[in-house]
C-alpha cells in the first residue's frame, strides 16, 4: 500500500505560499509601475468608493483629477480627453467626419465666427461663407457664455437637419437649413500659379496627407511647374509616418528623421535616392507645429528648400494617444524627435531664410482661405528668394 505523496496540510501551505508570492509580485509590480504617488491615488479611489458618504459624481471627480494630473506634467502637448473628446480627436485625425463643413472661432461678442467653409460641403451648399457668424442653432441663441455649446448642438446623425441663424458682417440675420453628412477634409491641394510655380497648401499631416500631397506635386509637375512652394502656415502637424513618407518622396538619399523614447529606443528614417529635383520653398508662421515644422526644417537642412515667414514655436516631442478602460484617453509626449542630422527644435524653432510678417487683416484672410497669391507678402517673398537662388 502506497503512502499519499502530499498531505492536505502540505497542499494548503503550498497554496498559501503561492498566493503570498503572487500578491508580493503584484504589489512589487504595482510599486514599480505606479510609484508611491500612483498607489496613493488608487488608495484614495478605494476610500471614496467604500467610505465617502456625501453626494457626489464620481465620473466628474475622476475627469477633474485626470485633467489635473496630465496638466501637472507641465507639457503643453500632453492632455486628457473624456470619451467624447477622444471620439472627436479620432474623427479629426481621419480627415473625415459627420457635420456641416465649417471651421469656426469663438469671438468675444458671442456666436461662432466662420473662418472657412469646406468646398463642396453642406454649409457651402446652404450658402454659408467665411466672415459670417452662427448666432443660434435650432433656436438656441449662442451668447458669449454658451457659445462653445454651439459645436455640440450642430453635431448630429448623418442625414438629419440643423437650422442655423446666420448673421452677416453688417448685422443682417437669416436662417439656413443644413443637412448633416460625411465631410471629407482634404489635407492638401495644389494650384499652378501664372509664373509656373506650383503652390501646395498642406493643412495637416493626418490621414491621407502624404498621398494627397504627392498627388498634387505630380500633377503640378505634369502641368509644367518649374518650382514648388509648400504652405504649412496654421498647420498643427499630425502623424510621423505621413511626414516621413512625404519627405522620402521629395528628398534625395539621406537621414530625414530621428526619434528617441524614454527607454532609449532610437529610430532613424532614411530617404532613398529618388526625389523631386525642383527649387522649393516652405511658408511657415507661429501656428506651424510638430510635423509641419519638421517638414520645413528637413527641406532646409538637406539644402532642398528655403523657409519664409514668421518664427515658429520650436516643438520637439511626439505624442501618443492611449485609450483608457473607461473610454477616456490620455495624449502624452512619449519621444523626442530630431531632424535627420540630429537637430532639436525645442527652444529655437526654425531658422528663417527670410522673415516676413502678415498684417492682422492678411492673417485673417489666410485663415479663411481667401488670401490671394498676389496679396500674400510671404508667398511673394518666397518666390523672389527662389528667383535669386
Amino acid at each position: 500500500m502506497k503512502e499519499k505523496r502530499f498531505s492536505l496540510l502540505a497542499l494548503v501551505v503550498t497554496a498559501l505560499l503561492a498566493a503570498a508570492v503572487t500578491v508580493a509580485v503584484l504589489a512589487g509590480a504595482a510599486w514599480v509601475l505606479l510609484g508611491r504617488a500612483g498607489l496613493g491615488m488608487a488608495q484614495a479611489m478605494v476610500l471614496i468608493n467604500t467610505q465617502f458618504v456625501g453626494e457626489h459624481d464620481i465620473d466628474k471627480a475622476v475627469d477633474q483629477a485626470m485633467d489635473a494630473l496630465i496638466e501637472g506634467l507641465g507639457d503643453r502637448w500632453s492632455y486628457y480627453m473624456d470619451a467624447d473628446g477622444y471620439a472627436a480627436q479620432q474623427e479629426s485625425r481621419s480627415n473625415s467626419y459627420v457635420g456641416i463643413g465649417v471651421t469656426v472661432t469663438y469671438p468675444e461678442e458671442g456666436g461662432m465666427l466662420i473662418q472657412s467653409v469646406t468646398e463642396g460641403g453642406p454649409a457651402e451648399e446652404a450658402g454659408l461663407t467665411a466672415g459670417e457668424r452662427i448666432v443660434a442653432v435650432d433656436g438656441t441663441e449662442l451668447t458669449a457664455e454658451n457659445q462653445q455649446e454651439g459645436t455640440t448642438l450642430i453635431k448630429g446623425e448623418e442625414g438629419t437637419q440643423v437650422v442655423l441663424t446666420i448673421m452677416s458682417a453688417d448685422g443682417v440675420r437669416r436662417e439656413a437649413a443644413v443637412t448633416r453628412r460625411t465631410v471629407e477634409k482634404h489635407p492638401a491641394k495644389g494650384e499652378l500659379l501664372s509664373d509656373s510655380t506650383g503652390l501646395i497648401t498642406i493643412k495637416n499631416f493626418n490621414s491621407r496627407c502624404a498621398e494627397e500631397t504627392i498627388a498634387a506635386v505630380e500633377d503640378l509637375v505634369e502641368q509644367g511647374a518649374e518650382r514648388l512652394v509648400f504652405d504649412v502656415r496654421n498647420n498643427g502637424g499630425g502623424y510621423v509616418d505621413e511626414l516621413t513618407t512625404l519627405l522620402d518622396h521629395l528628398l534625395p538619399e539621406g537621414d530625414i528623421f530621428r526619434s528617441e523614447t524614454k527607454a532609449g529606443a532610437k529610430r532613424v528614417v532614411t530617404s532613398d535616392a529618388d526625389c523631386v529635383d525642383l527649387p522649393m520653398a516652405v511658408l511657415v508662421n507661429g501656428n506651424t507645429y510638430s510635423a509641419a515644422e519638421l517638414f520645413a526644417a528637413e527641406l532646409q537642412e538637406m539644402d532642398w528648400g528655403v523657409v519664409v515667414g514668421e518664427p515658429t514655436f520650436g516643438k520637439g516631442f511626439s505624442q501618443q494617444t492611449f485609450p483608457l478602460l473607461n473610454g477616456d484617453a490620455v495624449n502624452i509626449s512619449t519621444a523626442r524627435y530630431y531632424t535627420g542630422k540630429g537637430v532639436c527644435l525645442i527652444g529655437t524653432g526654425l531658422t528663417l531664410d527670410q522673415k516676413v510678417t502678415l498684417t492682422e487683416a492678411q492673417s485673417a484672410a489666410l485663415a479663411a482661405g481667401s488670401l490671394a497669391p498676389e496679396d500674400d507678402p510671404q508667398l511673394q517673398a518666397a518666390l523672389a528668394l527662389l528667383e535669386e537662388n
